[in-house]
């Protein structure tokens, strides 16, 4: 058995060095110590447990919440030549016990299993019976009651400590947690401060954007239409923004899927597994999505409305370029965002945690209007005191020309108050452009002086602009049944003229990834092969790795060894195949 981790990261996984902190966690786990490992997603959490396990006698057993990550993570081993299995309410009785069979013959070197599981006497008296060195925790933050997630259920984790004749190694792992939320998991695990590795949060891989006073349907259109041969999540906070957004993506021809609580459990698995396997390019989904989707090549998120806390926000968007590729974080606000946001947590069967949950959607209002770094905004609020600007986020890089709108907004402002600062801006939108609806003439709206001042503009386009004046405070909702907006103090000052108002350009949609032809011969074929095999495609290589063959262009199988992601399995499985693809276009190109 090869025991040094170094070894065991070439031999099956195919790199020649860890990524940062990698090296300290597998070193603290190997030398028995308890450990807290804090890495962003896509920081590579998982190498984190699955080196150890190579070098270690017995079974890994790893906790997670998330049934589609175990399937995932398993297929991934199994590809690498990793014998590993999982436990969880997906399996049939026979299957259940085929596989606790051969985990008590210590068959896998990794066994991943629910929380939930922990709570039945007959599975811990199985555990009794294995040889476990070492316990992976994965999304740990989910024991801690100041966590985004919390799940009463990983509370009782330490139960198994007392079952178990020999006490293991305890590895907890997170990527999103707050100071506070760090302290919590250590205590609760006994994990001592020491032992804690935070390898800081920032995604230098990653393009944060905020759009507002957009249409976000056309800027959604227009994005996914460049970037149709890309993997995206668009999320949105409610069922009904998804089949919206779903729709209008199917009616102009992209290849989409939907994902969401409204939607029976075969539906929902049916659709997820379109995207996973790339029938679907774009998964449009509510945040009930996403965690534990282990797919590397997802080249953007969007969000098309505002999340409720940080923590969310940074773990959804996180899922783009896991495997270390550029990739575009695009948030749509609008100000409904913030009264439906603060609805859905109201909803809470726990009232004692929505003034919590209030006062972290507030940090997200705040990252949708500050004009700082956002980058720096988002690893600031977990912790990271000295963090500069990233330089390339689109705050960092905004070169758009701005526009003097000070009449156009003194005219809005005014129909406002006209209109006795009782509606929304809808109806205000519509007295703007002259509208002739039932309701407008009812309200006798049409008499007001300025009733049709922007006629020239649709009621969509003013619309859009009174969302630009709210974001910029020139008018403001009131909280409330309905999102009346009114007048306040810096609107004011506008109207009377001591307040100049200049609007930017709209941002402009981008290609996330340039087009290469060698780049899309080897897609085809990983497709192809992952068809064959019954896997995602990312499983059989990653778009990182896809790259680098096409930067380094091998021709042996030495040559292809020194590919990052490609170790002596997946060259022996798929090795001729692509070497084949890389000589007959270097034999073109000749």
């Amino acid at each position: 058995m090869i025991r040094n981790p170094l070894d065991i990261l070439a031999k099956y996984f195919g790199y020649s060095a860890f990524r940062e902190g990698q090296q300290r966690v597998i070193d603290q786990v190997l030398q028995g110590d308890d450990t807290l490992c804090v890495m962003p997603t896509g920081g590579g959490k998982s190498v984190c447990y699955q080196v150890p396990a190579l070098a270690m006698e017995g079974t890994v057993l790893v906790i997670s919440p998330l049934i589609s990550l175990m399937k995932d993570q398993v297929d991934a081993l199994h590809q690498l030549g990793i014998p590993a299995a999982y436990v969880n309410s997906t399996l049939s009785t026979e299957e259940y016990f085929g596989t606790m069979d051969l985990a008590l013959a210590g068959q896998y070197k990794l066994l991943y299993v629910a929380p939930e599981r922990l709570d039945s006497e007959s599975f811990l008296n199985q555990l009794q019976r294995m040889d476990i060195p070492l316990i992976a925790i994965d999304e740990a933050h989910c024991i801690s009651q100041w966590g985004h997630d919390f799940r009463p259920s990983y509370r009782n984790i330490h139960r198994i400590l007392d079952y178990l004749n020999t006490r293991p190694i305890i590895l907890a792992l997170t990527a999103t947690a707050t100071p506070e939320v760090q302290d919590d998991i250590c205590q609760q695990l006994h994990i001592p401060p020491s032992s804690r590795v935070v390898t800081g949060f920032e995604r230098s891989n990653l393009v944060f954007s905020v759009v507002k006073g957009q249409n976000r349907d056309q800027f959604v259109k227009d994005y996914t239409i460049k970037n149709k041969n890309e993997s995206g999540i668009i999320y949105a906070a409610t069922r009904k923004a998804v089949e919206q957004v779903h729709a209008m993506l199917e009616k102009n021809g992209i290849s989409v899927a939907k994902y969401h609580a409204g939607l029976s459990d075969h539906e929902r698995q049916r659709q997820q597994d379109r995207f996973i396997m790339e029938d679907a390019r774009v998964m449009v989904a509510t945040n009930a999505f996403g965690m534990g989707i282990d797919k590397s090549n997802i080249r953007y998120v969007i969000h098309y409305q505002m999340p409720k806390n940080m923590e969310s926000y940074y773990q959804e968007a996180g899922r783009a370029g896991r495997d270390g590729l550029n990739s575009d974080c695009y948030l749509l606000f609008s100000s409904q965002d913030v009264l439906t946001q603060r609805f859905l947590i109201e909803q809470s069967p726990d009232p004692s945690r929505i003034p919590n949950e209030i006062k972290k959607m507030q940090v997200m209002v705040d990252y949708c209007h500050t004009e700082g770094c956002l980058q720096k905004h988002i690893i600031t609020y977990f912790g990271e005191d000295d963090a500069e600007n990233c330089k390339r986020c689109g705050n960092c890089t905004d070169t758009r020309e701005q526009f003097d709108v000070t009449l156009e907004t003194q005219k809005v402002l005014s129909c406002v108050i006209r209109m006795g600062q009782r509606f929304g801006k809808t109806m205000v939108a519509q007295v703007l452009t002259g509208s002739k609806n039932k309701k407008v003439l009812e309200f006798n709206f049409d008499k007001l002086t300025t009733y049709g001042l922007l006629k020239e503009r649709s009621a969509k386009d003013v619309a859009d602009f009174i969302e630009f004046l709210i974001s910029e405070n020139y008018l403001q909702v009131e909280n409330g049944t309905f999102p009346i907006i009114f007048v306040p103090e810096q609107g004011k000052e506008v109207l009377l003229g001591k307040q100049k108002v200049w609007r930017k350009g709209e941002m402009v949609t981008t290609v996330v990834a340039k087009d290469d032809p060698l780049f899309n011969e080897l897609r085809a074929l990983r497709l192809k092969l992952a068809q064959e095999a019954g896997v995602p495609p990312f499983v059989i290589f990653s778009d990182k790795t896809l790259r680098d063959m096409v930067a380094k262009m091998p021709v042996t199988d030495e040559e292809l060894l020194t590919v990052q992601g490609v170790g002596e399995t997946k060259l022996a499985r798929y090795g001729e195949a692509f070497l084949e693809i890389i000589q007959s276009f270097s034999a073109q190109q000749a």
